[in-house]
Formats: structure tokens, sequence, C-alpha cells
């Protein structure tokens, strides 16, 4: 297709946040009305995304690109492939969804609307952006309207867990905005542009490699530090329990269902591609850290007295498997590990929504606050025990074709990884049906519970697309794997080649030196930046 349908995506949430800043205050009605429309109508625009989507090419596919400042090298490029387009598609489907769920907002409604709409813009900008300094100028702008959404709208403890989280994601990411500009200057590259940034930081031919060992390794670890404080991998998680639990309902949605994301994403479209040797040397340590996060994390659910608390802790305990799915340099774990990021915002964001649901009506999330609630709200206890399922993995929903491949792969490379990743596939079916029973059986032990109204028209629409997708990813994942399969196998081998090409210089430039000769000379010499 011509339109430029990423752009547009871009450009309609920052167009009904402005239509919702120009809504009288008192108007809340309509500035919810204005912020569903302007949603509704990005996830629509975004369906060519899929539809004309070409699944065999591994190539970027709605690509976009305009000069920006020239003078500094940085252009509006914009695309997606295999690896993005699902998510993107995740971020225009949980808009609605999130919007709908927050109807009982009543605090500066037309202010939280316009936050959401721009965080929107934010996210689905980090996703396609193809020049490194648009995507950190997207990353950073994310920062903001989730600030605003945990520190006014949240709740007893916002402002702490508002500035936990500030805190962690800025200072991770501006090590990655230095590591941008060294390597942006060593390179001698005169764009920011991902593929030719790439191209030079990994010459071809007898070229030598423009930074040195140590040099890439500071890099990559730059690199990774911004986005294991976003996934979060352990030991740096411990933002998100509180600002899941601080959240309104529909910003620990997003929060769980995209914006972890941007982490797992990051780690494969820049600090991987552009890094490969380094990151290959560390893959020990990232392996180990998610590891060490799929077992803590499954352990802490089962301390949890606080649901939202513990369905924070789930998700480290997931993505982590989405890392493991990452470092093994296998296709069938790697596009696992990107079906699991969809899977798991599909899954944690129902659950999260189910939570909402009952704080509503009881405005209290602690377990023993609840029990027998199937006897009241059979709907919703049929809901939950879906969305439970899904989330452990039972075959027949989308969490189980994500897992499984993700610990097929592993135990193709690296079985001693897959059996102990394979724990928490086991602990964490204990710690949601444990939830499930004490939330849902047994006898009514608490008065206000016996008059709880089911599942409300509102509440129906934001937890149907849901449900829906549970069963179709679930049933038929193949549909959405064909996508995903070719850009995988494409990175795989670009990662590969490019570890062994690097490998090989780095061998023959410790050679010449040893053997007292000098390093090969850099064809042409690099005029110097100003």
């Amino acid at each position: 297709m011509n339109a430029p349908i990423l752009s547009i995506l871009l450009l309609l949430p920052v167009a009904g946040a402005a239509l919702v800043a120009l809504i009288p205050r008192e108007n809340a009605r309509e500035a919810r009305m204005a912020a569903l429309l302007a949603t509704f109508l990005t996830f629509l625009v975004s369906i060519p995304l899929w539809t004309s989507f070409r699944p065999g090419d591994t190539a970027m596919q709605f690509v976009e690109t305009r000069a920006w400042v020239p003078a500094l090298g940085l252009t509006y490029k914009v695309g997606v492939d295999g690896i993005s387009v699902l998510l993107v598609l995740l971020t225009t489907l949980l808009m609605p969804v999130c919007i709908l769920a927050s109807w009982s907002v009543q605090d500066r409604v037309k202010e939280y609307m316009a936050a959401f709409l721009l965080l929107e813009s934010a996210m689905i900008g980090s996703f396609v952006a193809q020049d490194l300094l648009l995507f950190y100028v997207f990353w950073e702008a994310m920062l903001i309207p989730m600030l605003l959404l945990i520190g006014v709208w949240g709740g007893r403890r916002r402002v702490y867990a508002a500035l936990k989280f500030f805190l962690f994601t800025i200072v991770g990411s501006l090590p990655m905005f230095v590591a941008i500009l060294y390597a942006y200057f060593q390179s001698g590259a005169q764009s920011f542009d991902l593929e030719a940034l790439r191209a030079a930081l990994q010459p071809s031919g007898s070229a030598p490699l423009p930074l040195g060992a140590s040099e890439a390794r500071w890099c990559f670890l730059a690199f990774a530090l911004a986005f294991a404080v976003k996934v979060p991998v352990w030991p740096l998680h411990t933002w998100l329990p509180d600002a899941h639990v601080e959240a309104p309902t529909a910003g620990s949605v997003i929060l769980a269902g995209v914006l972890l994301k941007m982490g797992t994403y990051g780690l494969l479209r820049f600090a991987i591609p552009l890094f490969p040797a380094a990151a290959a040397e560390f893959a020990p340590m990232m392996l180990a850290l998610a590891l060490i996060g799929i077992i803590y994390g499954s352990l802490m659910c089962l301390a949890q007295e606080d649901m939202k608390k513990l369905i924070a802790y789930s998700s480290v305990a997931h993505l982590g498997f989405c890392v493991v799915g990452m470092f093994l340099w296998n296709d069938k774990a790697l596009s696992g590990s990107i079906l699991q990021m969809v899977n798991h915002g599909v899954s944690t964001g129902a659950l999260f929504l189910c939570v909402g649901v009952l704080y509503e009506r009881r405005h209290t999330r602690l377990l023993e606050d609840f029990g027998g609630i199937a006897k009241v709200m059979p709907a919703y206890a049929a809901v939950l025990v879906i969305v439970t399922l899904s989330s452990i993995g039972l075959p027949g929903t989308n969490g189980f074709i994500g897992e499984f491949m993700i610990l097929l792969g592993s135990f193709e490379a690296k079985p001693l990884v897959a059996i102990l990743a394979s724990t928490g596939v086991v602990l964490g079916a204990a710690y949601m049906l444990w939830m499930v029973q004490r939330v849902l059986f047994g006898r009514v032990t608490h008065e206000e519970n016996e008059h709880l109204g089911d599942l409300r028209s509102r509440e129906w629409a934001t937890l149907v697309p849901m449900i829906a997708l549970i069963f179709v990813i679930g049933v038929a994942p193949g549909i959405f794997l064909k996508r995903i399969a070719p850009s995988v196998e494409a990175w795989n081998r670009g990662i590969r080649a490019a570890i062994k090409v690097e490998s090989e210089k780095r061998l023959e430039e410790e050679a010449r030196r040893k053997a007292g000769l000098p390093p090969v000379e850099v064809p042409g010499p690099k005029e110097p930046r100003k």
C-alpha cells in the first residue's frame, strides 16, 4: 500500500490528545468518547499491517523515510517486519480496551485520556523507528505519560511508585544514549539509520572494526542495561511490583501488555544486532539472570496476598522466558519468544482487567477479602478461569505454544537451561491456581461479597477481545508464526554470521599485535566531526 500507514498511526493518537485537550473539563463523557474514538480509529488504521503484510518477506515493510535533520545525520525512518508487526497490532488493540477500562475514572478525566493517547503514539513509535536517535526520542517520550498515569491517578503510594519507576528508567536510559553517540562517532557512519550504523560497526571485507573488543562490550552493556530495566530482568525488577500495585487498572494493563515488551524488543532490535560478538560473550550472563528471574519471580508469587502484586511478579517470570529465547541463537526459541511477548500482553492484561473488576466493587485486592465469588459472579468466574489457564499455558490457549517453543528450542541448544526454565511452568501453575482457588471457590466468608454484581456490558467489551485472542492464538498459532518465522530465521543467520566475522577479525588483530605488526589501516581518512 502507498498510504503512509505508520505515520498515520503515530499522528492519530496525538490528534486525539489535542482534541481531548480542547474539551471543557466539565464534559468528562465527551473526553472519554473522543479518546475511545481516537484509539478505535488507530486500531482500524493498523489492520492493513496484518492484511497487507507479506509473510515471506524478511525486509522491512511499510517503510517511510524523510529527511529530519540532515546536518546531524538524523532521518525520520519507520518500518515493521515480522519481529515488530504483531507488537504494533497488540498496542493498537489494547488501547481501546484500556480506555473502556478507564470509564470509572472521575478525576481530571481529560488529562488522563490525553496522557493515554500520547503514550500510545510513543509506544508505536518505539516499535517502528528505524533511526536510532528517533527510537531514543520515542523511548524517552513514553516515560512522561506513564509517570503521570501512576503518579496522578494511582493508589495511596502513587508518588513513591512513580518516582521509583522514573529513576530506574532514566538511570538505565542515559548510558544507552551515551553509547549511541559513542558508536556513531567512532564508526564514522553518516547517519543514525540502524542499518547504516550496523554496517559501519561491522564492515565487510578486510576493513578493521571501528570499536575495540572492550569498547563493544561497554556499549552492549549500556544498551542491555536500559532494556533490562524495562523488561525487567532480575535484579532490576524492584520498580515493577510497586508500579503495578499503585497504577490504575488500565495503567497496569498497558504497562504489562506493551511497555515491558519495549525491553525485550530493544534487546532484539538494537543491542544484539549492533554488538553481536559482545552479546554472544554476555549470553551466559543474560541466560543466568533470566533463569533466576523465572524461579525467583515464581517463588515470590507464592508469598503474595495482593492479587496485583502476584500478577506483577508473574511478569518477571514470564518475561524471563522471552529473554531465554533470545540468547540461544535458536530459531524455535526465538520465534516462541516473540510470540510469547504477544501472549503475555494478552493474558496478563486480561488478568489485570479481572482484578480491576473486583477492585471497582470492593476497593480491595487482598486474597483474604474474597472467597466463594463463583457463586455470586459465575460469568466473572468463568472468565477468570479461562484467563488463568492461558497464563499457565494450558494446551489450546495462547500461553502454551510460546512457552513450548522456547523450551523446545532450549532443549536443542542448552538442555540444562530448558530444565531450569521448566520449573517456572510448574510453579506458575501452582501460584495461579492457588489464587483462583482462594478467590473463586469455597464458601462466601465476607458478607460484602454476597451481593456483588456480575460482569457488566462495558466489562464484557474489554474482556471478550482478550478471550478471543487467547483461543485464536492457542488453536491456530500458525497464522501468527508464519509472519514471525522468516524474519527470525534471517535475524539468526545474520547474527551468527556477524559473530563469526567479528571473532575472526578480533583473532587477526590479536595475532598482528603479538607479531609486532601495525594494525590494519582504515581505508581513507575519517573527517573529524564538529
